[in-house]
């Protein structure tokens, strides 16, 4: 009872641990999106340019992030320009007008509360005795009683609960961040993170019994497409929005 109990929680842990860096990164993606107006060195004009914000993002994770231009108005003709131009665009504020409105990005609760209430119910069903409950137990070392205990007991279901609220609601912040919506940008992005949690408990994964490991692996990535389905083919379907990006004065 205690492994399960100390198992789930270091799903929890772990899945905590892994959203650190991804919050960093999603504040200098913020810090560094949007257009900025400037004064282009070569024709002295008002011009539109856009800071790679997602290549600020990923190599910024130690602290020193590669600024470099994304795209201008006066691309692709003056696509080789000598970009002196940035150090004005970093000392700008993102402004929202015209084209370079495209709107918050936003989480949808619904289509992630059913997710997650979908991915429980599969955890609860893959474990019962209909299907892989006999070979869970021999794997865990537990006898009936015990599970029958373990069932009985409010914190496992709490815990796995968390943890498949959490997961779901980091497929629908990476949709947000994408700006993606569909099934299958759903699935991808859920595989995405299913893969990046599944890299990062590996170590302790493997210690598991074979049997064990196999029956916990495709559970998770069973329940993976179903989060990424559910949500990608929700989002936008069902309201009840919440903005996760800057930039309150943007509008749709």
């Amino acid at each position: 009872m205690l492994i399960i109990l100390g198992l789930l929680l270091f799903l929890v842990l772990g899945s905590l641990i892994l959203l650190l860096p991804v919050l960093w990164e999603r504040e200098i993606f913020n810090q560094f999106s949007g257009s900025r107006a400037v004064i282009c060195p070569e024709n002295r004009r008002l011009v539109a340019v856009s800071i790679d914000a997602l290549h600020a993002a990923v190599t910024g994770i130690h602290g020193h992030p590669d600024l470099r231009l994304a795209d201008c108005t006066r691309w692709p003709e003056r696509y080789r320009c000598d970009r002196r131009c940035l150090a004005q665009a970093l000392r700008a504020e993102p402004y929202t007008l015209g084209e370079a409105n495209r709107g918050t990005k936003k989480i949808f609760h619904l289509p992630v509360l059913l997710a997650a209430f979908a991915a429980w119910c599969l955890g609860a069903f893959w474990h019962s005795h209909y299907l892989f409950r006999v070979r869970w137990m021999e794997g865990l070392g537990l006898t009936a009683a015990q599970v029958k205990q373990l069932v009985s007991w409010y914190s496992p279901h709490i815990l796995s609960v968390g943890v498949c609220l959490l997961f779901a609601y980091g497929v629908a912040w990476l949709l947000a961040v994408r700006n993606r919506r569909g099934l299958n940008q759903g699935v991808l992005m859920s595989f995405f993170l299913w893969a990046a949690v599944g890299l990062a408990t590996w170590p302790e994964s493997a210690a598991l019994p074979h049997d064990l490991l196999m029956i916990e692996t495709s559970y998770s990535a069973l329940a993976a497409l179903v989060v990424g389905a559910t949500i990608g083919g929700l989002t936008g379907k069902l309201v009840m929005p919440l903005s996760v990006s800057p930039g309150a004065s943007a509008t749709r």
